[in-house]
């Protein structure tokens, strides 16, 4: 039995076993396990009630994670979207006084969408009209991001009124805690040691705890919490209301941060073929899309890939058991969602740094002494930090690439879809910008 478990995620073609895939899941659940504390918080704010927000959480991250496991036999974990649950509380339910109830319904329709355009093949022309370079300059970008999620985790970088963002207190305990694991987990890297972020991140979680450092306040959780969002979305509100505007950005950005986590995680897996295409591609996206579509039935905004999903990578895991082992941990999570808050971002940045500096080694697949490619790809890589949005930077990445391409007369008819990309782009980013 054991074996065709094996066999069936391939083991031995992959190089990796279930001691590796099992400590990959538990590095990628340590690293974005703050988001059971986050993404309740957040959607909190429109009335729905705290307790079951938590529950809806972490089923819909188990949910999510797992069937990317089993289905689309990827490392990939999914939870609901950070960026995304602002847009929900923030824009839609506070500013335009949408109840949260009608708010799930946008969410279910973008889900619906999502499955729909999965079916028909419209998502994976999507992913193939994008050029490869871009890609690469994602993968990178992303790095940057994660890795300054993790600067600013441990006090290094820190907003500054004058110059946007400056250097942190270098004495502060929390920020000295988060450098010390940063050389011990490169320092176990080098030596090739199994598991080499989880340990950090237990080490500076131990140490956090020994000095005080850490500060933890139990929370409500539990099963029997969900009976107040469950099944509560509003769908037909959410038609009656006309709210395809609020849709189409749930589905807009969710599908752009999806495709350019999706390709990170796969680059820095090596799990991409020659021609950059992705095997399984459909059963990624329809793992992704039916997360969204039961995160809104259960009660939270959409459920979405991962970029701390790298670090179970770099941790070795290469399976779909390390999403599986991640999708558990969730699921346990539920009933132990008071005590998730015990590890804090003193111990999960450094690794979140760690893995930044590794995914930048994509950059070398860009052709830099061509601008038609450097500049593109350059807009891609260092917008995606700066804006703090993954969408944000791969679109204008494939916005210079369609003016550029346009401008010098190297238009192709091949590339229509990419036009259309920058089209609707551009259009995103005007109405952005006078909303």
């Amino acid at each position: 039995m054991l074996k065709r478990i094996e066999d069936y995620f391939e083991f031995t073609r992959l190089g990796t076993n279930w001691r590796t895939e099992v400590l990959a899941g538990v590095t990628t659940f340590l690293t974005m396990a703050y988001i059971v504390l986050v993404n309740p918080a957040i959607l909190s704010a429109t009335g729905m009630p705290l307790a079951a927000v938590t529950a809806a959480t972490c089923l819909s991250a188990a949910f999510g994670s797992i069937l990317m496991g089993i289905v689309a036999r990827y490392p990939i974990a999914l939870a609901p979207g950070m960026g995304l649950n602002a847009y929900f509380t923030y824009a839609v339910c506070l500013k335009m006084h949408i109840p949260w109830q009608t708010a799930l319904g946008a969410v279910f329709l973008s889900g619906v969408i999502f499955l729909a355009i999965t079916a028909v093949g419209i998502r994976q022309m999507i992913l193939r009209a994008i050029p490869h370079e871009l890609y690469a300059a994602v993968a990178s970008g992303i790095g940057l991001f994660i890795a300054l999620i993790g600067f600013r985790n441990a006090g290094l970088v820190v907003a500054d009124p004058n110059t946007l963002v400056g250097l942190g207190n270098i004495s502060n305990p929390t920020t000295v805690l988060a450098l010390l694991g940063l050389v011990l987990m490169v320092a176990l890297l080098a030596k090739k040691v199994h598991g080499a972020l989880l340990i950090g991140i237990l080490a500076i979680t131990g140490s956090a705890w020994l000095l005080g450092l850490t500060h933890w306040t139990p929370s409500a959780g539990g099963f029997h919490s969900l009976a107040s969002t469950a099944f509560q979305l509003d769908i037909r509100g959410a038609l009656n209301k006309g709210l395809l505007e609020i849709v189409f950005v749930f589905f807009f950005v969710d599908l752009f941060d999806n495709l350019g986590t999706l390709v990170a995680v796969t680059k820095r897996a090596g799990l991409i073929n020659e021609d950059n295409s992705i095997p399984r591609l459909s059963r990624i996206l329809f793992a992704d899309a039916t997360a969204t579509v039961f995160g809104s039935f259960i009660g939270t905004s959409t459920v979405t890939s991962y970029v701390e999903s790298t670090a179970g990578v770099a941790a070795g895991g290469r399976s779909g058991v390390t999403a599986i082992v991640t999708g558990l941990l969730f699921l346990g999570a539920i009933g132990a969602a008071p005590f998730v808050g015990i590890v804090p971002p003193a111990a999960t940045a450094p690794a979140l740094i760690l893995v930044g500096s590794m995914m930048l080694s994509t950059i070398s697949e860009i052709h830099w002494r061509d601008p038609l490619i450097a500049v593109p790809a350059f807009l891609t890589l260092v917008l995606i930090p700066f804006t703090y949005s993954i969408a944000n930077g791969l679109g204008f990445g494939i916005i210079a690439w369609a003016a550029l391409h346009l401008a010098t007369g190297k238009l192709s008819k091949q590339d229509w879809l990419l036009y259309v990309l920058a089209a609707l782009f551009l259009a995103r980013f005007v109405y952005m910008g006078s909303s």
